[in-house]
């Protein structure tokens, strides 16, 4: 399952990517407000995005954070990884960290790996044909929607 750590993360690079062309520097507290994220809890989350290498940061005054590059080559299953680590639902299923469940007798003889392996691979598919900026645009469209009401009560001119 998804943390809460791992959804505000998402959420925090979303608005880092909607800013990326400024090329200037978002504060933490810009985040934390917009986002509805408590900051405290912000602050280790863009500690591990930076040491992740996703993001930047800067001390100061006229600091703040930035996506280190562009957002379009950075996935959700990326930011996902970085804060929660695998997409798989076990271990055994896990491409970058394979290991044995502790309660299995036989992996070779484990009628789940399969699935749980199918499984994996289907959220990784649309977790990692996801960029931040394509879930950026998305939400910006979203918000449209959402101001101007679902499509059968907008009025047409």
């Amino acid at each position: 399952m998804l943390s809460s750590k791992g959804k505000y993360a998402v959420r925090a690079a979303t608005m880092l990517a909607e800013r990326f062309p400024c090329d200037g520097w978002t504060p933490t507290f810009e985040i934390a407000e917009r986002e509805h994220i408590p900051r405290k809890f912000l602050e280790a989350i863009l500690v591990q995005l930076r040491d992740g290498g996703v993001v930047e940061s800067h001390r100061g005054a006229q600091g703040g954070h930035r996506l280190s590059r562009d957002p379009d080559t950075i996935s959700v299953a990326d930011i996902i990884r970085i804060i929660d680590g695998p997409l798989a639902l076990t271990p055994c299923a896990s491409v970058t960290r394979f290991r044995p469940c502790l309660d299995c007798a036989d992996i070779k003889a484990c009628r789940m790996q399969h699935l749980m392996r199918k499984a994996r691979d289907a959220v990784a598919g649309v977790l990692e044909n996801c960029s931040l900026i394509s879930l950026a645009e998305s939400q910006d469209a979203g918000s449209a929607r959402t101001r101007e009401g679902p499509p059968a009560l907008r009025s047409h001119p």
